[in-house]
């Protein structure tokens, strides 16, 4: 069975791990980034008729700013950027099942929306709606994880497309052969962004770590 790799930063990354151990899986953590949180300054929330959240993260690190806009609605891209919202004290918090653009095609075009987020993030210029984005965390890409030559033959479960571009970058660097090395991404951006080579590139039916990390399993188990 090949081992899998897990890319992700804390606090995500213990529950990846954790699940992937459940599956039968034997999980290496290769952290690309380190998270922390950014000073900023909440907009008036009566400026905005619900919250978009994109990014668990946000949610864990927006800190005390966040509790004014915790009797708005909430939106989230996923169930554990959901629960993220809920554990952050929100309570009219929504799950969309698929990506972001699902997301806000799902929504009214009149909403204004509080988009709390991460400092590297895909500009939402096709959205409909008016949505004001402000940073709140940023994420840091890290050096090479050491050992990172391990990750011939094994999965990697990749969380996010910043995560698939930096691994890309670091793979490159490091010589690796892409062709012994499986992908599993959660989304298929995430995918694109790793780039081409790599002996198989799949993507989660849905963009969650659980549908990412039965995938994965998949791949793990393949002969």
């Amino acid at each position: 069975m090949r081992p899998l790799v897990i890319l992700r930063p804390e606090p995500g990354a213990g529950a990846s791990l954790e699940r992937a151990e459940t599956l039968g899986l034997v999980p290496v953590w290769m952290p690309l980034f380190g998270v922390r949180p950014l000073a900023w300054t909440a907009p008036d929330p009566a400026s905005f008729d619900a919250v978009l959240a994109t990014s668990a993260n946000a949610m864990r690190h927006g800190g005390a700013g966040l509790t004014q806009f915790q009797h708005l609605p909430l939106h989230a891209v996923g169930e554990a950027t959901a629960e993220a919202a809920c554990e952050a004290g929100f309570t009219h918090v929504s799950a969309g099942s698929g990506d972001v653009d699902a997301l806000l095609g799902s929504l009214s075009p009149r909403l204004r929306l509080f988009h709390p987020c991460g400092r590297d993030r895909r500009e939402l210029s096709a959205a409909r709606q008016v949505i004001l984005s402000v940073p709140v965390y940023a994420a840091e890409a890290l050096p090479m994880p050491e050992g990172f030559a391990a990750i011939a033959d094994a999965v990697i479960a990749v969380h996010s497309p910043r995560a698939g571009s930096r691994l890309a970058e670091l793979a490159g660097a490091a010589g690796i052969d892409r062709s012994r090395v499986q992908i599993a991404a959660i989304s298929e951006a995430a995918a694109a962004e790793a780039g081409v080579g790599w002996g198989t590139v799949k993507w989660a039916t849905e963009p969650n770590d659980s549908a990412l990390l039965e995938l994965a399993a998949r791949l793990c188990k393949k002969p």
